[in-house]
């Protein structure tokens, strides 16, 4: 038997959060409805009886509960930020994910038996910074960015004492987690520090006759055939025409998919497996992380990962390894 890989799994609303629970997660992370966390769009998180009744649910069946308080507070508005860390205490969450060194500072004066995760969105990649992390707020576990491959992985654990956790399926973001400026500079909103990325409320579609536009802010992002689908205008995939071929300029429409490299991600040092997708839905959490139990179970048993059959629900039916397997530099 190898160890078994924990399974983070994502819960946008209460009905994904019992999906998540009751197809095998070992965790849910979630947020609440406002600006404190990185998924803040309308119709998704969780008020605070939600969540407490969240808890609940998940606690009943060994499932633990993480709470994303994870952009970083506004200049001269910590309260907010400092709320949600007071409460997921108050109400028993089993860690907060944090970014920000000023909250990290926060919850480990004022809530030190409060476990830390470090979030992506502080892009820490390296020992030097992730020891600094460990040292000065006594974090748990860090989830770490999607730029590095399984080798990296491997001598980053070797270099550090403390738990890892890694993308496993889902969307990518290919920008510096934490660090892009892309949507604050279209639209005025940024998921740095009021938690969306591309926002709805700038989303326009216009029918132009022989074509279908999509815009974000004023910024045409991408142009579509009468009879080709049109997706979502995520910034950084938009498609551009250059030497008579159109192609997307920063990446593709694709999902993450390391269902093939648990093993290897195991052997690494890895000790949970993250997916994306806090904006889906129930039936497709349920898929997903159903599939990943499976998966996780099989790689614990010594066995080779089944076939998750998710490529219908792939962004784009389409799927990477990432930087995971990367060859480039």
């Amino acid at each position: 038997m190898s160890k078994v890989l924990e399974l983070v799994c994502p819960a946008g609303t209460p009905a994904s959060l019992h999906a998540a629970v009751e197809n095998g997660a070992d965790a849910v992370y979630l947020g609440f409805r406002d600006e404190t966390n990185a998924r803040n769009f309308p119709g998704l998180n969780f008020s605070r009886n939600e969540l407490e009744q969240g808890l609940d649910f998940a606690h009943a069946q060994d499932c633990q509960v993480f709470l994303a308080v994870n952009t970083f507070p506004e200049t001269g508005n910590p309260g907010p930020w400092r709320k949600a860390v007071d409460d997921a205490a108050a109400l028993g969450v089993d860690c907060v994910i944090l970014a920000d060194i000023g909250l990290l500072d926060y919850a480990a004066t004022h809530h030190p038996a409060l476990r830390r995760h470090l979030s992506v969105q502080a892009s820490a990649s390296n020992p030097d910074s992730i020891n600094f992390y460990v040292d000065a707020f006594d974090v748990k576990r860090v989830v770490l960015p999607r730029v590095l491959s399984v080798p990296e992985i491997k001598t980053l654990n070797a270099h550090i004492n403390v738990e890892t956790e890694v993308f496993v399926f889902g969307g990518l973001c290919v920008m510096a987690e934490g660090r892009c400026q892309l949507s604050s500079y279209a639209t005025g909103q940024s998921p740095n520090i009021n938690g969306v990325c591309s926002p709805a409320s700038h989303v326009r579609y216009e029918d132009e006759g022989d074509r279908m536009v999509s815009k974000l802010g004023d910024f045409t992002i991408n142009a579509f055939a009468p009879n080709e689908a049109a997706g979502y205008p995520t910034l950084c995939k938009g498609r551009f025409v250059a030497d008579g071929k159109a192609s997307y300029l920063f990446e593709e429409p694709t999902s993450l998919n390391a269902a093939s490299m648990l093993p290897e991600l195991s052997a690494a040092g890895v000790t949970a497996l993250k997916i994306e997708g806090r904006q889906r839905g129930r039936a497709y959490v349920a898929q997903v992380v159903a599939a990943f139990r499976r998966a996780a179970d099989a790689v614990a048993a010594g066995e080779t990962p089944p076939a998750l059959g998710l490529e219908a629900i792939t962004e784009g039916q389409a799927k990477t390894s990432g930087a995971y397997d990367k060859t480039w530099r």
